[in-house]
């Protein structure tokens, strides 16, 4: 029987220190929660070189829950150089497990489109040529994501993480071959389209996450997210979509095995 997997978490210092919650934690400490909670795997998500680097650096922590890496530019950082980003990829950490998260941010637009394209682009010929998974971070930008990655090519292992866009949003990851992963923002009270498109994904292509720090899950609104509420979204979702509990959990868990390539357990 498995754990859960948060398939999306932030747990670097960089990152921590950037949110506008006075909350900090001790790394250790919020895997023991986690490991609590049963949560037995996470994934900590790089978003430029130096929270790339520190994802990476914290996949030497030593707890009870295994924990791997992502290293990429995400959206609002795409007017940064790649480069440092590729050069952690082509490194070959053993804990390595995708490229990202990566993609386009028209709500934002913290970088201009035109450098969300190219960094986007780049970042998923990197995963073609390193055959690591995509993280993909879509905000009001589908139709241009959706573009993107029919003329660059999706690779064989990507998904769409902290989905919140409509069933027409999923149906179009879901064609392309992307799995969807979603957050506690799926909990939310205005969160009805999101909830509608969560039904529609297909188990065996669905990932649960917390994109900690941020997001934290109804009842948590409000705090510092953290891995160990990956089991409060999955069992809202597991409930929304009229789930067995312990099936949906070994199911997620799969996929995200699956999609990052994790070992045996």
């Amino acid at each position: 029987m498995s754990g859960w997997t948060d398939a999306h978490c932030h747990l670097q210092d960089t990152i921590l220190h950037s949110s506008s919650d006075e909350q900090r934690t001790n790394v250790n400490d919020t895997l023991d929660r986690a490991c609590a909670a049963g949560v037995d795997r996470v994934v900590v998500v790089g978003t430029d070189a130096a929270s790339s680097a520190e994802a990476l650096a914290i996949t030497g922590v030593a707890s009870p829950v295994e924990i791997y890496a992502t290293v990429g530019l995400h959206p609002h950082d795409a007017k940064e150089d790649l480069e440092p980003v590729a050069a952690l990829a082509r490194a070959g950490h053993e804990r390595l497990v995708g490229i990202g998260e990566c993609g386009l941010d028209y709500f934002y637009e913290h970088s201009p489109r035109t450098q969300q394209r190219q960094a986007f682009s780049a970042q998923i010929g990197l995963a073609h040529e390193l055959g690591l998974a995509l993280v993909v971070h879509a905000r009001d930008a589908f139709d241009d994501l959706f573009s993107i990655l029919k003329s660059e090519g999706v690779p064989p292992r990507t998904v769409i993480h902290c989905f919140t866009g409509t069933p027409d949003d999923a149906e179009g990851c879901l064609a392309l071959g992307c799995d969807v992963s979603i957050s506690g923002v799926v909990t939310f009270k205005n969160a009805e389209s999101l909830r509608e498109a969560t039904k529609l994904v297909p188990l065996d292509r669905l990932h649960v996450e917390t994109d900690s720090p941020f997001l934290a899950p109804v009842p948590y609104r409000g705090r510092t997210n953290e891995p160990s509420y990956v089991a409060v979204v999955g069992v809202y979702v597991a409930q929304l979509r009229d789930e067995d509990l312990e099936l949906f959990k070994d199911a997620t868990a799969a996929n995200s095995a699956r999609l990052f390539q994790l070992p045996p357990r």
